[in-house]
C-alpha cells in the first residue's frame, strides 16, 4: 500500500477527489496532521504551491502529526533544510525556492531521503529528476484564506 493510499484512507474521510478545501491556516495544519498519521520512515512529501499559499503551514501539520512541537516548525528558505527530531520519526523540511535545479544535487536529498525521517520538499520543480515514489501535494489559494490541497494519486508509485 502507498503513502497516497494510506492517507486518503480510514481516518481521512472528508476527502473528495483526492481534494480537500481548508478556510484558515489552522484547518491546512490540520491536513496536514492527518496525512502524517499515515507517513512512515523514508516517505517523501512535495509539496508545490504559489508563495503564501500555505505549504509551511502544512509542514507544521506533518510535525505536529509525527509528534513533533509544530511551533518549531519554520519556513527553511534560507537555511534550505530544518531537521526537526522528538517524534516518532524525524521531519526534514527542504525549501527550494531559491536553487536552482543545478544546485540541487549538492543538497544530498537521496541520502537524506535514507535517514529514516520523513522529508518534505517544497518547490519540487526545482528537482533535477523525479522522486520517486513520493506524495505529491499541491496547495491552490482559494478566495481569501481558502486553500484547495489536492493530493496527487497518479504520480505514486510504491
Amino acid at each position: 500500500m502507498t503513502a497516497i493510499d494510506r492517507a486518503t484512507q480510514g481516518s481521512t474521510a472528508g476527502w473528495n477527489s483526492s481534494a480537500r478545501t481548508t478556510h484558515s491556516e489552522r484547518e491546512t495544519a490540520a491536513v496536514g496532521r492527518e496525512i502524517a498519521a499515515h507517513l512512515r520512515p523514508g516517505d517523501v512529501v512535495l509539496l508545490a504551491g504559489e508563495l503564501g499559499a500555505g505549504k509551511t503551514a502544512f509542514v507544521r501539520g506533518l510535525a505536529e502529526g509525527l509528534g513533533i512541537d509544530p511551533a518549531e516548525v519554520t519556513s527553511p528558505t534560507f537555511t534550505l533544510i530544518q531537521e526537526y527530531a522528538g517524534g516518532r520519526v524525524p521531519l526534514y523540511h527542504v525549501d527550494l525556492y531559491r536553487l536552482k535545479s543545478i544546485e540541487v544535487d549538492d543538497l544530498g536529498l537521496d541520502d537524506l531521503t535514507m535517514e529514516g525521517g520523513v522529508t518534505a520538499i517544497e518547490w519540487p520543480d526545482r528537482l533535477p529528476r523525479p522522486f520517486e515514489p513520493a506524495l505529491r501535494v499541491r496547495i491552490d489559494h482559494g478566495d481569501h484564506d481558502t486553500r484547495i490541497i489536492h493530493l496527487d494519486p497518479a504520480e505514486l508509485t510504491r
